[in-house]
């Protein structure tokens, strides 16, 4: 176990292969036993579990006019529908200073499977990849299919969650392939700034590799600082953007996502790198037809009133989420969420009575209470927590009040 300062405790290797929704599964077996009340979720990033997060009414009826039309019963092109690819390519570049070609995008079934192909297109014999820790455990877990050394740099807690700058240059070396960036961030929910942004790139230039920017929380920001796509720097830097609808339009079961060359320069416009990622492609599978088909019409006409009601109603949920906290004795959150959906929350094992770690915490309070929270230990942080606040603004608080109570049933009496 590493220790960090300011209280920070970096999870082990030997968690590597921890899933959210493995461990998420194995939580919610605990609440078998307590029949009486009903099981709050507040550990996965899913908010269509709770009816005040839908989908537009756009979406629906674009999804069902494809289905229904019987054009798209066949396969797809293996980068993705060449309409599809395109109208992302416009959707991305309104936010760039260049334009997009739908040659950059590809089409992956959810941001799941652009971040193996991320991983997979830059694996060779040696070759070692930076990740943010805390962090995505899904990388972790390419990267060990992929056989590809991980190594963590640290998020400063002091600094609102920025990357450590100093940690990147002292991890890479010639066998670094990339540096992942998560912005708007999980588990933390920071949004960085257009300052750090553009150091971060300039980092990545000096040690000589380039930028995996994983964006599925894009645009979900609430706080002071507005998101900014790393692909803005794409002149410093070659930059390859993960991201899909499922957040932005909660539509996570639909699983359509992209892998986005944002690369003015056209490093990734090597004939060789451009074959290696096509014939990977060629391998895959992507989501179904009808759901590409449907995505030029749902990026067209989706009314910003829908964005601005999904933002407000996180950022009241963010409110709600930090107030009850500080009613807990035993839980910190050391910064209150400026975007995604989720926070992380400081566990003070020292006033809990017989609590061991984290795992602990959360197994024992989904089995009396019922309630669903992650253990810090899955994103790369012991005695931490990580708490899903895209929730019902009154499931949230029922949620909460249960851990609070739970709290004090297990603290140190005197």
């Amino acid at each position: 176990m590493e220790n960090g300062g300011n209280g920070v405790n970096y999870e082990s290797k030997e968690t590597s292969t921890m899933t959210i929704k493995g461990i998420l599964s194995l939580l919610m077996q605990s609440t078998v036993e307590n029949k009486n009340k009903r099981v709050i979720s507040l550990g996965l990033g899913d908010p269509t579990l709770f009816s005040c997060f839908q989908t537009t009414s756009v979406s629906e009826e674009a999804v069902a006019d494809t289905l229904f039309s019987h054009k798209f019963h066949g396969y797809a092109p293996t980068a993705g529908l060449p309409q599809t690819r395109q109208k992302i390519a416009e959707y991305l570049s309104r936010d760039l200073p260049y334009e997009l070609s739908s040659h950059d995008v590809f089409i992956t079934c959810g941001c799941t499977q652009a971040i193996d192909v991320s991983v997979a297109i830059l694996a060779r014999g040696g070759a070692n990849i930076l990740l943010p820790r805390p962090g995505f455990p899904i990388y972790e877990l390419c990267a060990a299919f992929r056989q590809v050394e991980v190594r963590h740099y640290d998020l400063l807690l002091e600094k609102g969650w920025e990357v450590d700058l100093d940690s990147v240059k002292a991890l890479a070396d010639h066998n670094t392939v990339a540096l992942v960036v998560i912005n708007p961030g999980n588990p933390c929910g920071n949004v960085y700034s257009y300052n750090h942004l553009e150091k971060i790139a300039e980092t990545a230039k000096q040690i000589g590799t380039i930028v995996i920017a994983d964006e599925v929380y894009g645009h979900l920001a609430f706080g002071s600082n507005p998101f900014v796509p790393m692909g803005v720097f794409g002149f410093i830097v070659p930059v390859i953007t993960l991201g899909s609808l499922s957040k932005r339009w909660i539509v996570p079961g639909w699983r359509l996502g992209w892998f986005v060359t944002t690369d003015p320069n056209c490093t990734f416009k090597n004939p060789k790198v451009v074959e290696r990622i096509t014939k990977y492609f060629d391998l895959l599978g992507g989501p179904a037809t009808f759901i590409q088909a449907a995505v030029p019409r749902i990026l067209n006409q989706t009314e910003e009133s829908f964005f601005k009601k999904t933002i407000d109603d996180l950022r009241l949920n963010s409110d709600i989420c930090f107030k009850e906290i500080e009613e807990i004795p035993c839980m910190f959150c050391p910064h209150k969420p400026e975007g995604s959906m989720t926070m992380i929350v400081k566990l003070n094992l020292l006033l809990l009575e017989d609590i061991t770690d984290d795992i602990d915490f959360c197994f024992k309070l989904a089995k009396e209470e019922s309630v669903i929270i992650l253990p810090g230990t899955a994103v790369g942080l012991k005695d931490w927590l990580r708490i899903t606040f895209a929730a019902d603004p009154s499931a949230l608080v029922e949620g909460l009040k249960r851990v609070k109570v739970f709290c004090q049933r297990h603290a140190k009496n005197g």
